[in-house]
């Protein structure tokens, strides 16, 4: 039985399917795989991971190795699926890899040293992705260092490279050169490794065009509600919606201060809500600046954020305690709270707190 003030965290895997679809739409000719890092962008990996194998998943990408162990233990012999670890090939990682039946995603030349003396001395090819750096400049291989690997002939023995990837980091802005660059520089590497398959788009660079797409989207964020331009798109569904009761309801007055310090300060009469659910429960502190909760069939704005409640101008709206109050969700948009916040829909997700009772709808 949850507590009668608790948050409420309510994750739709009917939203996720809906969102999946979508997405295999829009990037027709390419496979998509699902990106769940993070623990599913704190979502839950496992039940994630287990409706987008129902719905046909079959490749899905984490960052950490652990996340790549627990997402094989859910899925489980029956569900079979490739599974790339974004942080590579790390010291003592081929054991555990091989076990779970991981494949890591070489980032650079020590991880691709460390690969190849594994898979010498396991007597047996090792199967990697190779990450190629193309203007992000954060991680993967160098195009001048992936060419070397490819012109010395025996850099590459024991490995078995059946994905060459990379990274936009532009792709939420159409217009920018940078993702043209990016793709230039892509085409060069992929023409390096002509059996193995090729992805450069994750979320935002599936919406960019065919030409971005090669043969595997990475879907993440926009599995979960988020438009590829960071800003709301009604062809995805709110995949998570937090609700919170409201705990009380007051009457300010002109003069009154909002809070801790004085930032503030109230100008004209005010029905405040107090709603059980703050920055604990991941809602973003700065959100306040601009943000809203979503009740009584409109926005409300967002005053003040502490750690267990936060504060919305009722207006006039009929209101009591114990009124659920939705802070994110189909109404209160992800994109929305998150450019209110100063930041992008996967901080929103991942912060997140646990405190809030989560029910899932729509298992697989």
């Amino acid at each position: 039985m949850a507590e009668p003030a608790a948050a409420r965290l309510t994750i739709d895997l009917d939203a996720l399917a809906h969102n999946y679809a979508e997405i295999r739409r829009e990037a027709a000719g390419a496979e998509v795989a699902g990106v769940l890092k993070a623990d599913g962008y704190g979502l839950g990996a496992a039940p994630l991971g287990l409706r987008l194998w129902a719905e046909g998943a079959r490749t899905f990408f984490v960052a950490r190795l652990a996340e790549g162990e627990a997402l094989r233990a859910a899925l489980t012999p029956d569900r079979p699926a490739t599974i790339y670890v974004l942080d590579g090939f790390t010291a003592g990682s081929g054991p555990r890899l091989a076990t779970a039946r991981l494949t890591p995603a070489l980032c650079s030349l020590p991880q691709l040293t460390a690969a190849q003396a594994w898979a010498g001395g396991s007597g047996r090819p090792l199967s990697v992705a190779l990450h190629v750096d193309t203007g992000m400049n954060r991680q993967g291989l160098r195009p001048d260092e992936t060419r070397a690997l490819v012109q010395a002939g025996d850099r590459l023995q024991g490995l078995e490279v059946g994905l060459v990837m990379s990274h936009l980091g532009s792709a939420a802005d159409p217009e920018n050169h940078r993702n043209t660059r990016q793709l230039a520089q892509f085409l060069e590497v992929r023409a390096l490794f002509p059996q193995a398959r090729a992805s450069l788009a994750a979320s935002a660079g599936a919406f960019l065009g065919p030409n971005y797409r090669f043969d595997l989207v990475r879907a993440g964020v926009s599995l979960f509600g988020s438009g590829a331009r960071e800003v709301p798109d009604e062809r995805l569904r709110a995949v998570a919606t937090l609700t919170a009761p409201i705990a009380d309801i007051r009457n300010l007055r002109p003069g009154d201060i909002l809070g801790y310090g004085d930032a503030v300060r109230i100008e004209a009469p005010l029905r405040a809500g107090v709603i059980a659910a703050g920055y604990a429960d991941g809602v973003i502190r700065a959100g306040r600046n601009g943000g809203y909760a979503w009740f009584a069939g409109a926005r409300r704005r967002l005053l003040i954020v502490t750690m267990d409640l936060l504060v919305i101008d009722l207006d006039d709206a009929d209101a009591a305690p114990g009124d659920p109050v939705e802070l994110l969700g189909p109404n209160a948009l992800l994109d929305d709270l998150a450019s209110a916040a100063g930041s992008v829909a996967h901080e929103v997700l991942v912060r997140l707190g646990r405190r809030a009772e989560r029910v899932y709808l729509g298992g697989a």
